[in-house]
Formats: structure tokens, C-alpha cells, sequence
């Protein structure tokens, strides 16, 4: 489950905040307003929490200071290890969206930021059938990803990405696993989830999916 993608994290790790903060030209767009669209992420979380993708901790630690439980899940070594350093007290836990362990607490929430993309279309099935599986009714995936609109919004993104020479970017749109928002919004309801869809940035979108009925 994305773990070809270690290896970059690993690398990418000492560098990260400086990235998501408009360090490079070329990944600005895409992380245009990062701490207002974690901020989004952290407003719709509720309850106990089961965060995939920590990261450097960044949404961890607006998620711990609305005053929730938070159970975080990395599988680079190196980000946790980053994140631990910000946040110590945080419940952080080597796995991935697909395989991860159990938590002590029931979860009510489940968040992640720029990282589901990581998944395939059928790893992204079987993820949300294990969150309808984990989640009460009414409990909530709140996410924030890259999507497409449609076909054509893809291209023109793959486009306007070449237009501007960011050829690592272009790269990346065209090989990782970025969802159309209508292949999401089915995946989502055909597991018993209402989703909502929200542009946040150039790149970014919020999904707020509620869980109506088990499997």
C-alpha cells in the first residue's frame, strides 16, 4: 500500500516544512494555503481521531490542540521520527492506510492530508471498507488530496503543468494515483459513506464523508 513511496518520504523528510510552506517554485500551487486547509481538516474532526500520513505532524498538532485524541499512523521511519520530535506526547504508530493497529479508544474520525493519492483505486476500496468496518454511524473520513474534477480538469492540470516547465510535478500528476472526484464519490457510497466535495486550492480538494450504514 504505497510503501514504494518510503523511500521518497525518507528523503524528502528534512526538507518537508520548508516544501509545504512555498520553498519550491514548482509545488507551490499545490500547497497554496496549507495551514488553512489543515485548518479545514482539523474544524470537521471530532471525537477520537485516527490520522494516516502524520507526516512532520502538522495536522497532528492542530488536531491536539482542539482538544482531541489523536492516533497517529507513518510508515517512514524518519517522519515519525520528525514528528515525535514536535509532538511527543503524540499516539504515533508505524503503518499505513491499509495496515495499522488497532486503537485502545473507539474511533470517531478519520483524517489525512496529501496522501490517500498514494493509494490505487482498489486499495483505496478496500481502505474504506475498513473504516465503514472501524467507524460508528455517522462517523466521519475527512480528508484533503489532490483530485481531479473530471477527465478534462486532469488534463488541463497536466497541461498547465507543462505550460510552466515543472516537469517533477507533471511527473508526479501523471503517475501517482489521483482520483477523479466521481470515481471517489462512488467508491464512497457504494461503502455506505455520503461524501462532500470542496475545492481548496488549485489542487486540493476537502472530502467530508459520513458513515449512514454498516456493510
Amino acid at each position: 500500500m504505497g510503501r514504494e513511496f518510503i523511500d521518497t518520504f525518507e528523503r524528502w523528510a528534512d526538507h518537508y516544512d520548508r516544501s509545504v510552506h512555498g520553498e519550491s517554485p514548482e509545488y507551490r500551487e499545490v500547497f497554496r494555503d496549507y495551514d488553512l486547509i489543515l485548518d479545514e481538516v482539523a474544524k470537521q474532526a471530532e471525537g477520537t481521531v485516527l490520522e494516516f500520513g502524520v507526516g512532520t505532524g502538522n495536522l497532528s498538532a492542530k488536531l491536539l490542540n482542539s482538544g482531541l485524541t489523536v492516533f497517529g499512523v507513518e510508515p517512514s521511519e524518519k517522519m515519525r521520527s520528525k514528528a515525535h520530535d514536535k509532538l511527543p506526547d503524540l499516539k504515533l504508530y508505524d503503518g499505513d492506510f491499509l495496515d495499522f493497529p488497532e486503537t485502545d479508544q473507539p474511533v470517531d474520525t478519520i483524517v489525512s492530508s496529501y496522501a490517500f493519492h498514494h493509494l490505487t483505486d482498489e486499495e483505496k476500496g478496500a481502505a474504506i471498507t475498513k473504516y465503514n468496518r472501524l467507524l460508528p454511524v455517522h462517523g466521519k473520513i475527512v480528508f484533503a488530496d489532490t483530485l481531479f474534477e473530471n477527465d478534462v480538469a486532469k488534463r488541463q492540470l497536466w497541461r498547465w503543468a507543462s505550460v510552466h516547465g515543472f516537469a517533477n510535478l507533471l511527473k508526479d500528476l501523471q503517475t501517482e494515483y489521483y482520483s477523479l472526484v466521481p470515481d471517489l464519490d462512488r467508491m464512497l457510497r457504494y461503502r455506505h459513506f455520503v461524501p462532500h466535495f470542496r475545492q481548496l486550492n488549485k489542487f486540493v480538494w476537502l472530502i467530508i464523508a459520513e458513515k449512514t450504514e454498516e456493510l
